[in-house]
């Protein structure tokens, strides 16, 4: 078969790899379909993560099931399914728990199309893919979804969900602020998901004007100008977001949110310190949250809201591209892309 393999910043090619095959009575074989670029994977093509090539990528897809294990019983050959992201078994502890990022029956942080990132597993840019516990693992998309809408439901709508959703359950109507400048899919997810969710007002800081009306056009009330030291009165917002990936838009977002506020951030900080206002945060008790969603566990939630239609992810997608024509389109993207094949 083939699979895209990352080999040099902005360069990535076709190359052979063997035909993964059923393992383990509870694996599946899929056939990737819809696959769709992370805001991770913009840093690494543009060589900003230390990840060091060749290694397949691509960790977004949804897909067709192709072949199953003999006691694989939830999904069967034909059925169209979100993979995510991460590898997990359903089983232990963590799992049970909704954390299937941290799963105890695989080795830590593995996950697809990352490299030695995510413990150099396949990557979802291939004719075929091998997914174990299928059964856990792979989610059914609901009946008249387009898998090209919900391509990136593996990990950046999760991503954001979880920024915004368990926020609003407990203040509901609140004001989110989302300070932007480091993500071309997450802070607009968290958009669409937020208003949905019922926020009161959602604002948008950034400097890009493509990102600026891309956030305008989903409800977002705009602001165009670098991250100051704060937002507002001080404490505005119940519920801020860093997505900024920059240490003043995370400083903004912390010193921008009330007391007893929750601010996430789902930047990557690769350096090994980055200051943040703590003393500020101790007085008014401010909630930080940072780390890898638990992906898997959230996905059903974001498939619902879109079977439903309160969310409409595919206003994110800036452009969708032809399987064959993924390593030019990708090489030195910037903006949210959908890669589809028949």
């Amino acid at each position: 078969m083939k699979q895209l393999t990352f080999v040099d910043t902005h360069k990535l090619e076709w190359r052979d790899a063997p035909d993964p095959s059923i393992s383990d009575p509870c694996d599946a074989i899929v056939r990737p379909i819809a696959v769709a670029t992370c805001d991770l994977d913009t840093l690494i093509l543009h060589g900003r993560v230390p990840v060091a090539p060749p290694f397949p990528f691509g960790h977004e897809c949804v897909a067709e099931v192709v072949e199953t294990g003999a006691d694989v019983g939830q999904v069967s050959k034909g059925d169209r399914v979100v993979v995510p992201f991460q590898l997990s078994c359903g089983a232990c502890e963590s799992c049970v728990r909704g954390h299937t990022g941290n799963c105890r029956n695989v080795k830590a942080g593995a996950s697809y199309g990352l490299g030695s990132l995510g413990r150099n597993q396949a990557g979802m840019l291939a004719d075929l893919l091998h997914v174990p516990r299928a059964d856990h693992m792979l989610v059914k998309l609901p009946d008249g979804v387009d898998p090209q809408a919900v391509a990136s439901a593996s990990d950046n709508i999760p991503d954001a969900w979880r920024t915004v959703a368990p926020a609003l359950a407990e203040r509901p109507g609140g004001d989110v602020l989302i300070v932007g400048g480091g993500a071309a899919g997450i802070p607009f997810y968290a958009i669409d998901i937020a208003l949905a969710l019922g926020a009161g007002r959602v604002d948008y800081i950034d400097t890009d004007r493509r990102r600026l009306e891309l956030a305008k056009s989903l409800g977002a009330n705009v602001i165009e100008s670098p991250p100051p030291l704060r937002l507002g009165r001080p404490g505005r917002y119940p519920i801020t977001v860093d997505a900024s990936g920059d240490v003043a838009g995370l400083a903004c977002a912390l010193r921008s949110t009330e007391p007893d506020g929750v601010c996430t951030s789902i930047a990557i900080y690769f350096g090994e310190t980055t200051p943040i206002p703590l003393l500020e945060m101790y007085t008014r008790g401010i909630t930080f949250k940072t780390g890898r969603v638990h992906a898997r566990a959230i996905i059903p939630e974001v498939l619902a809201l879109v079977s439903a239609g309160r969310i409409h992810p595919e206003r994110v997608t800036a452009t969708t591209v032809s399987w064959n024509d993924a390593p030019e389109a990708l090489a030195h993207h910037t903006v949210k892309t959908v890669i589809t094949r028949n």
